[in-house]
């Protein structure tokens, strides 16, 4: 053995690969882990815990690893936190240790670890109450937290795919790679997603396959076939999240592509999860020094990548699996020097050990370790005599059993079991088309394995076939709760302990969700992938029950940490993350001056001229509506089609009136309520033919109002209609003043628009300008207004004309702030900002209209209930200050009494041009009752004195709309 590389291995000739850890340059080979060559090059201190800040080295070998958390690269490409297990080692790499200052040799944060008495589980529960939080808080804040995310913008790109397969098999060891190919084999489209860069798993290459050849040449052979058929393989690719209906998140890892994360969201018809087993740690004192690893793992280290854990290595194991996991290990030419059977379970390999030189301990118990920052040896006793005794060793490789992968299996829906055979919880009940195969289920066997792997591939492709029943062994001996002095750790990452767990129970918590939180237990970056099942067991010693009753953590997805750049790929960045929506007129708008502003669509808020401010802007174009004409663009307004013969009646069960007693060519407006009675939307409805309406909704609801149309239709009410969403393919531009209709008198238009031939409140259908137009007489500013509607690829060829026709008018454009002015005046209210969650349609002047309707609507029952007809509800109300040059602001509150109890609220305020002084509208308890009453205003410690009146400051009979 060359240092720590075994001599004669393959790997041994591979390319040399420069790297750099802590700033110390090194040498690994290609093909190596970081983790891997670290090894190889003697490093055993690679991090530092959470809490006390102990030394950490390496204990596993791939996705388990909860200690060698390391942060690479730097600037903006320097990344947190990654498994120095999953890093491919490449050249130029640069890694350092985390969560230690100055350095991890020499930490100061370590003498947490001497005042861990006083850190104890929930000790910032407890603490830091006096003399206030705020005092400790800068501190608690600043030791959060390991590595250190980059303060400078990401520079890579990322990216996202979409993908659809027959059988998608998540996980590339031998069980999944035989459900790819019998799944292949039928003529399914077939999708593997491997984590690792190569399928096949973790196992021991040289075990006996199937066919009689090695695993290794049975894996090939697998490779090959799916090449030959219909089946995909995404290497460096994990599962994330299994979401409802077969659908799943992956995240594939760059390899020589032009991004660093590709995200894939996969829909399956059927799927196989063979994600495999996390070997699991054994608990007792001193379990954490550096040196401590899984069994596994040591194994792996040495067959697959040429390298030796130590120069000394003993195992402790629970199972035979560890001690074939040993004979493995020493079969590859490392210094296997001890097996310790804890329980006698492994028996059966003693001869082989002896054979290889290796002593077999059996029946023991584990009292602690010896060492500092590296393992120096392990204290046994034996269950019998008591007899103690020190076993030198610097890696001691210890295997508590084995904890299926069953994250995406109860994110799916799946339900668990606890099985007494292997200690563990198992997959019991499907929730989705899904199978669980393998050591996912709780196979330990490589031949059980692939047989059930190639059960579980066709029953994904047909349908048919019978799970293979899980091996009939003998049970696992319980665990041992520790015994002998120190800390015996159960999560590495987070520092708990076997006493913080005792601790949790003996302080009454005994759900295992809460007992999670409370001592932090499987919240670290490897959200308890090594300890989740040591944690239940303990609880469930601690507890006098057993592990089934103590139940598992939810887990949540991602399986696996995401980059931010990965989960926003595909929806973009800046507009195309959050596009804008822009009116058919955009170009046309912007020709003429306009300023946006955002209100789901990019809508033209003023029409600046010279150095006009917004307000002086947006007075100067509602006086021009006022006093003669102006167009505005509604395009944004919801519209939907509502047709066939029960069309009607289902608008009906919709709205508080009832628009099936319209007349055809009228029009009305339509308040719509939830099941609490609770206004939902308001716009106009519109009878088009007989069978025919046209509905209009807000343009912030209207998305919202396909959904509640549909979801009506095809889960309550079934009838005979059809409902089409035309939104985009009318653009509206409105033309309100006294002066419109002279206007569309020139506007070469085949309708009359004569105020006897079309009233306020109708529509009418025709041609203007040689083009299809649908013309509704409806106003929200309380002047004559025209809302005219035709085809979107015209809209800005109509408001070109319309200009050009009202040149002798005057006419202007005006954009939303002149018509928050117009409709304030008129005491028009907009839905969510002059009203609340609570606001019926009693409350704004709509009572009466509930009374003459005969027929049930949605929300009716709770409209006619006592409580929401008090009077003391929040009812809309019009403000004016008191002193003419005080504008109050919206969101103050009108109090009133000695205690200044909030009775209402300021929801909309502003200057009337028109009336030349400010008003405002209000949600006033009891606000009916209460007109010409005074009351004051509040907002931000000043205050206002303000008299009520009716929400219509202008034109209150609507002489000039209906003019």
């Amino acid at each position: 053995m060359s240092g720590y590389r075994i001599a004669g291995h393959p790997r041994n000739s591979a390319r040399p690969v420069r790297f750099r850890f802590n700033g110390r340059a090194l040498t690994g080979r290609e093909g190596d882990t970081l983790a891997a060559a670290l090894i190889a090059n003697g490093v055993t201190l690679v991090g530092r815990s959470f809490k006390y800040h102990r030394p950490r080295g390496i204990i596993g070998s791939g996705f388990a690893e909860t200690n060698a958390l390391v942060q690479i690269g730097s600037g903006d490409r320097s990344t947190p936190n990654i498994p120095a297990t999953q890093i491919p080692l490449e050249e130029g790499l640069e890694a350092r240790s985390i969560n230690c200052w100055p350095s991890v040799d020499f930490d100061f944060g370590a003498i947490n670890d001497r005042f861990s008495r006083f850190l104890s589980a929930g000790f910032y529960y407890k603490s830091f109450v006096w003399p206030s939080w705020a005092l400790f808080e800068p501190f608690i804040r600043r030791a959060a937290g390991l590595g250190k995310a980059p303060a400078v913008a990401d520079p890579d790109r990322y990216d996202s795919r979409r993908a659809a397969c027959d059988v998608l098999v998540v996980g590339g060891g031998v069980s999944g790679l035989a459900a790819a190919r019998a799944a292949a084999e039928t003529g399914a489209s077939v999708l593997l997603l491997e984590a690792a860069a190569e399928p096949g798993g973790v196992g021991d290459r040289d075990a006996p396959a199937p066919d009689g050849n090695s695993l290794g040449t049975w894996i090939a052979d697998q490779r090959a076939a799916l090449a030959a058929l219909n089946a995909r393989i995404l290497p460096r690719t994990t599962a994330l999240g299994f979401y409802d209906h077969n659908f799943l998140t992956a995240l594939e890892d760059s390899d020589g592509m032009p991004v660093r994360q590709r995200v894939w969201k996969i829909r399956a018809g059927r799927v196989v999860l063979a994600c495999g087993a996390f070997e699991r740690p054994l608990v007792f004192p001193g379990n954490d020094l550096p040196g401590v690893m899984l069994a596994d793992s040591v194994r792996s280290y040495a067959t697959d990548h040429g390298v030796a854990a130590g120069r000394s290595i003993a195992f402790a194991v629970r199972d035979a699996r560890g001690a074939v996991a040993a004979l493995a290990t020493a079969r590859a030419g490392a210094p296997v020097t001890a097996i310790v059977d804890l329980h006698g379970a492994a028996s059966a390999h003693a001869e082989s050990a002896a054979s290889l030189g290796i002593e077999w301990v059996a029946d023991q118990q584990l009292l602690g370790t010896v060492g500092g920052k590296r393992l120096r040896g392990v204290r046994l006793r034996s269950r019998t005599g008591g007899h103690e005794r020190t076993i030198a060793c610097d890696c001691l490789a210890m295997s508590g059993g084995w904890t299926p992968v069953v994250q995406l299996f109860t994110q799916s829906g799946g339900g668990l079991k606890h099985d007494p055979a292997i200690d563990t919880f198992v997959p019991a009940r499907s929730q989705q088309a899904e199978r669980s195969c393998g050591s996912a289920r709780g196979l330990a066997d490589p031949l059980e394995c692939i047989a059930d792997g190639e059960a579980a591939g066709r029953w994904a492709a047909t349908g048919e076939g019978i799970q293979p029943p899980l091996s009939a062994d003998p049970p696992l001996a319980p665990i041992d709760l520790p015994i002998g002095k120190g800390k015996a750790f159960v999560d590495f990452q987070t520092d708990v302990t076997t006493d913080d767990l005792r601790l949790a129970v003996q302080e009454n918590y005994r759900s295992v969700e809460h007992v999670k939180r409370y001592t932090v237990w499987g919240m670290g970056v490897d959200q308890g992938r090594l300890s989740a099942l040591n944690g239940v067991a303990t609880l469930a010693r601690l507890q006098g029950t057993a592990p089934g009753a103590v139940g598992t953590t939810k887990f949540r997805p991602p399986f696996a940490p995401v980059a931010l750049g990965a989960m926003a790929a595909g929806h973009g960045l800046g507009p195309r993350f959050a596009p804008f929506k822009q009116l058919p007129a955009h170009d046309w708008h912007i020709a003429r001056g306009a300023v946006f502003e955002d209100h789901g669509w990019l809508r033209p808020s003023h029409y600046p001229i010279g150095a006009e401010d917004r307000d002086a802007a947006a007075r100067r174009e509602a006086l021009a509506v006022r006093n003669g004409v102006g167009l505005t663009d509604g395009s944004s307004f919801g519209k939907f089609e509502l047709t066939g013969p029960q069309a009607g009646a289902f608008l009906d069960r919709l709205s508080i009136g009832s628009p099936s007693t319209m007349r055809v060519g009228k029009a009305r407006f339509n308040l719509m309520t939830d099941e609490l009675g609770v206004l939902f939307d308001d716009g106009v409805v519109a009878r088009m033919d007989e069978d025919s309406w046209l509905l209009t909704a807000s343009s912030a609801h209207a998305e919202a109002m396909l959904r509640w149309l549909t979801r009506w239709h095809q889960c309550q009410w079934p009838l005979d209609l059809t409902i089409r969403d035309v939104t985009a393919h009318w653009a509206v531009i409105t033309l309100a003043g006294p002066r419109a209709r002279d206007v569309l008198m020139r506007a070469d238009c085949n309708i009359d628009f004569s105020r006897e031939a079309f009233p306020h409140m109708a529509i009418r259908c025709g041609t203007m300008a040689g083009q299809p137009v649908r013309v509704q007489r409806v106003s929200f500013t309380g002047e004559l207004s025209y809302e005219i509607a035709i085809a979107a690829d015209y809209a800005a060829s109509l408001a070109d004309w319309l200009m050009q026709c009202g040149e002798a008018e005057g006419i202007i454009a005006f954009g939303l702030e002149a018509l928050d002015l117009l409709r304030l005046e008129k005491g028009f209210f907009y839905i969510g900002q002059d009203t609340d969650s609570e606001t019926r349609p009693s409350d704004i002047g709509f009572g009466k209209a509930i009374a003459r309707k005969k027929g049930d609507f949605i929300g009716r029952r709770t409209l006619e209930h006592e409580a929401v007809r008090d009077g003391a509800r929040g009812q809309l109300v019009g403000l004016v200050a008191l002193d003419p040059q005080q504008t109050l602001p919206a969101g103050a509150h009108v109090i009133g009494g000695e205690a200044h109890p909030s009775q209402g609220i300021v929801t909309s305020s502003g200057f009337s041009p028109t009336l030349g002084h400010p008003i405002a509208l209000s949600l006033l308890h009891n606000g009916k009752a209460r007109v010409g009453e005074q009351v004051t205003i509040w907002s931000e410690g000043r205050e206002w004195a303000a008299r009520v009146t009716p929400p219509c400051a202008y034109d209150p009979q609507g002489e000039r709309m209906h003019g």
